[in-house]
């Protein structure tokens, strides 16, 4: 018997959106992290470089939104289970910041490949 309920495709939008508003209202880091892409997609469409790495490298850059957003929800639930100073909520705060600096660290690497081979030094 589970108790799971139903998949509801309308309610399962509108909660991604209010995580979405939450994250927004109350992410300053997120707020910051989606302005610097914003620009980075301006950017991106006057680099002389091919459609196709542009896309990989905009893509890329949202790895850093989606840790970002998990570290919140993490923080959060941390925050409701206890506001006592308590070894595995920092703990478990840390590790999530660490997913972020992961995803920081992966977009690098895509970066620097693929702009490596788009300005000729791969070849």
């Amino acid at each position: 018997m589970h108790n799971k309920p139903k998949f509801n495709l309308f309610k399962n939008v509108s909660y991604a959106l209010a995580g979405m508003r939450e994250v927004l209202r109350s992410e300053r880091s997120f707020r910051i992290q989606l302005l610097v892409i914003a620009l980075i997609a301006v950017g991106l469409v006057f680099a002389p470089i091919s459609p196709l790495s542009k896309w990989i490298l905009f893509a890329s850059t949202w790895l850093v939104l989606i840790a970002e957003a998990f570290n919140s929800a993490i923080e959060r639930v941390v925050d409701l289970v206890t506001r006592e100073h308590h070894p595995l909520a920092g703990q478990a705060k840390d590790i999530g910041a660490f997913g972020v600096m992961l995803a920081f660290c992966l977009t690098a690497m895509i970066w620097g490949i693929v702009l490596f081979y788009e300005l000729g030094m791969g070849n």
